[in-house]
């Protein structure tokens, strides 16, 4: 017997959600046509309360209720240090290490010719801006290692490059715990190329 269309739309939804495949977006959906009718309204309610409240920061481009950010605005924080972001989830994923004390640079994408994204489309203008307004001395560019964030993150190192900034990329190598055999040879490399001196 086929579902209902209501729950087939739902489902449908749901699926487009990031981390939802079908088989969980069909769960979710049977199990919210069956919840309370008060639980569904107030889950309803606080989607919609979300999205309305939730923007995106002037300044750093993080998620935020009010512009500037905490982060932005927060006088404990490494002025002269500022990590490089492609999206704002990213930062997320920065501040859970617990060991970046700086400041953060949204850029919204990566430079990506075959999608139509050029720099343009991209925050740099207003990341040259920062470096104007604000005493930053180092920009840790913090890019996925994928085509589109080698060829961002070295766009943005020449054109950002002037007297008295540093401009450094984040490590890239093995994954915390891993062994050597379970690495593919560009991480090996990259592991190599990125080595520290031990003291």
């Amino acid at each position: 017997m086929p579902l209902p269309e209501p729950i087939v739309s739902l489902t449908a939804a749901l699926a487009k959600l990031p981390g939802v495949g079908p088989r969980s977006a069909e769960r979710i959906a049977l199990h919210l046509v069956q919840a309370e009718m008060a639980a569904v309204k107030h889950l309803a309610e606080t989607l919609v309360t979300a999205r309305e409240r939730i923007r995106f920061c002037d300044t750093c481009g993080a998620l935020t209720e009010i512009s500037p950010c905490g982060t932005c605005t927060d006088s404990r924080r490494d002025a002269a240090l500022l990590c490089v972001v492609e999206r704002a989830v990213d930062i997320l994923s920065v501040e859970k290490s617990g060991t970046f004390r700086g400041k953060f640079h949204v850029l919204g994408g990566k430079i990506s010719p075959l999608d139509g994204v050029e720099p343009e489309d991209l925050r740099i203008a207003d990341l040259e801006k920062r470096l104007t307004t604000e005493p930053i001395r180092e920009i840790i560019i913090a890019l996925g290692t994928d085509v589109e964030g080698d060829a961002t993150s070295n766009y943005l190192a020449k054109r950002l490059a002037r007297t008295g900034l540093k401009i450094s990329r984040i490590g890239f190598g093995l994954p915390a715990g891993s062994g050597l055999e379970f690495a593919d040879e560009l991480t090996l490399d990259r592991a190599l190329e990125g080595r520290r001196e031990m003291s």
